[in-house]
């Protein structure tokens, strides 16, 4: 601190566990430039340059091109997360300089054995991470640019099996879970959508739902529109559950939450008391099942641990396969935006969806005249 052999003034001051340094010809230039750069530190305008450490650039990137895109906060934890645990705890002490391939291959093989899902998000991170700090010119290469995704698994989504349906349906009769659980799995809607369902968007008397808005995931209050524009629809309520929702509505005015919180009947569910609810709804199918309880913690479950509330949806598409719902229809009544998803459950074929294509089959060839002679239709 003071006048140095240069002839500069330099004043030293100490901030989140870094040495900033203010330089000028006079004392109070010197405080300026410290302040100055103390105050950009706060503000997370961090000085980059070729010494960069990857755990700075992690934060500029997150910060700056990351957490202003158009996606929602949780996509965004999704994604600070994945970069944080896996990238900056292995190398964020390394400058950005000194990363090769071989640094951020390691990091990728270690998630051998998780989810394609998981290690391709990852893998797309870290190219999009390193790729703008080459077009800021902090290094000369992209390091991720060829990546190669170790052996991961590819979890898909599936149905409830026979088994796990009759056991789900038999618990919802008396689990205050049980109407959610049945509307997601006979109309097929997205837990988010459930959330906000009013029973203003329900039509008795044309038997649809109106599907218009979801909450925000990861966010309390936050409603948005249906996650894409194919997300608003119309969805039939089957016979099965029609009667079970003019129960539930009872007197409730139309701007009431078809599904609410526990301790406030007014209030919609947020995604934790949604997940609370799931929990509990779980633990008592685990036990239907046979699981072992001990001083009530359960000590041998009997429930699938990957089962989430997609599976109800999942199922809820198999059903309009194995109905012979044609899969451009399914593809409407799920509200998917590209008619590849629908497809991904459509490959699911059952012994239900083969009986089904044969009915339909046969009743088209009677229909045509050709039960008995299929070549007359190459007449």
């Amino acid at each position: 601190m003071g006048l140095c052999r240069d002839g500069y003034w330099r004043e030293y001051e100490s901030f989140d566990g870094k040495i900033y340094t203010g330089c000028g010809r006079t004392q109070k230039e010197a405080l300026r430039d410290l302040a100055n750069k103390i105050a950009d530190a706060k503000a997370g305008n961090n000085v980059l340059n070729n010494n960069t450490t990857v755990k700075t650039w992690a934060e500029t990137w997150l910060k700056t091109f990351v957490e202003n895109k158009n996606i929602t906060r949780k996509s965004y934890l999704n994604i600070k997360g994945k970069i944080e645990r896996n990238v900056v705890d292995a190398i964020g002490h390394m400058k950005l300089k000194d990363v090769r391939d071989v640094h951020l291959q390691k990091i990728l093989n270690a998630q051998a054995g998780m989810s394609m899902s998981h290690v391709s998000k990852l893998r797309a991170y870290m190219k999009e991470m390193f790729g703008r700090a080459v077009k800021a010119r902090l290094i000369p290469y992209n390091p991720a640019e060829d990546l190669e995704l170790p052996k991961a698994e590819d979890k898909k989504r599936r149905p409830l099996t026979p088994e796990e349906r009759e056991v789900f349906l038999r618990v919802a009769e008396e689990h205050r879970a049980g109407l959610w659980i049945k509307t997601v799995l006979y109309c097929g809607l997205r837990p988010q959508e459930t959330r906000v369902l009013q029973w203003k968007d329900i039509d008795f008397s044309k038997r649809v739902i109106r599907v218009s808005k979801a909450l925000e995931s990861g966010t309390k209050d936050k409603i948005k529109d249906p996650k894409s524009e194919a997300g608003f629809r119309y969805v039939p309520i089957p016979d099965v559950l029609l009667e079970d929702l003019r129960k539930a509505k009872g007197k409730a005015k139309g701007d009431d939450y078809v599904f609410t919180q526990l301790k406030d009947k007014t209030k919609h569910h947020t995604e934790s008391s949604m997940r609370s609810m799931w929990k509990s709804f779980l633990r008592a199918v685990d036990i239907e099942m046979g699981a072992k309880v001990y001083r009530n913690q359960i000590i041998e479950s009997k429930v699938d641990p990957d089962l989430t509330p997609y599976n109800l949806r999942h199922t809820y598409g198999t059903d309009l396969q194995n109905a012979g719902v044609p899969i451009n229809v399914a593809k409407s009544l799920l509200g998917h935006s590209d008619i590849s998803t629908t497809a991904n459950i459509y490959t699911h074929f059952t012994e239900d969806s083969v009986l089904s294509a044969q009915n339909l089959l046969n009743r088209y060839h009677e229909n045509r005249g050709c039960k008995n002679d299929p070549r007359q239709f190459l007449s």
